[in-house]
């Protein structure tokens, strides 16, 4: 990343949670996001176009012109691009979905992975990576919590 591109990316770009873009940045670091959760990014610029370099991985929407919200989709790493209106960028940085840690437990059994969170009371939780009928014993299970509270 250029100079310029980095000096711009610093001044127009600061995230809520109070990790900063500028030492992000300075350090080359990525800004991260769990897998199956949101962070909001807030711009000092109106953001016309976002671009993810792999969509697969996490998806960007604007919420305002001078708010996003990023959200992990799968595990890995790619970019993130911001447009003004007259195409100029704004930002252009890399973004890592990463696991969750806090309150998750990972249990294997045999080859079978199965992710919990543990906080305060254990409860299933779909991984990527995780036993395929696990999985799908808890989408159903959450399917029938859903018709029932309706």
């Amino acid at each position: 990343m250029s100079p310029k591109l980095v000096a711009i990316a610093a001044l127009c770009l600061s995230l809520g949670s109070g990790l900063s873009v500028q030492s992000a940045l300075a350090d080359g670091a990525p800004i991260n996001v769990s897998v199956n959760m949101a962070r909001i990014l807030r711009i000092n610029a109106s953001a016309a176009t976002v671009i993810v370099g792999n969509p697969g991985i996490a998806d960007v929407t604007i919420q305002d012109p001078k708010t996003l919200i990023l959200t992990g989709k799968s595990f890995g790493q790619t970019n993130l691009i911001v447009l003004d209106s007259a195409g100029n960028p704004i930002a252009d940085t890399l973004i890592e979905v990463v696991q969750m840690q806090a309150g998750v437990t990972t249990v294997y059994q045999g080859q079978a992975r199965t992710s919990l969170a543990c906080a305060p009371v254990c409860q299933n939780v779909i991984m990527m990576g995780d036993d395929p009928s696990f999985s799908a014993q808890a989408v159903a299970s959450s399917g029938i919590v859903n018709t029932m509270g309706n």
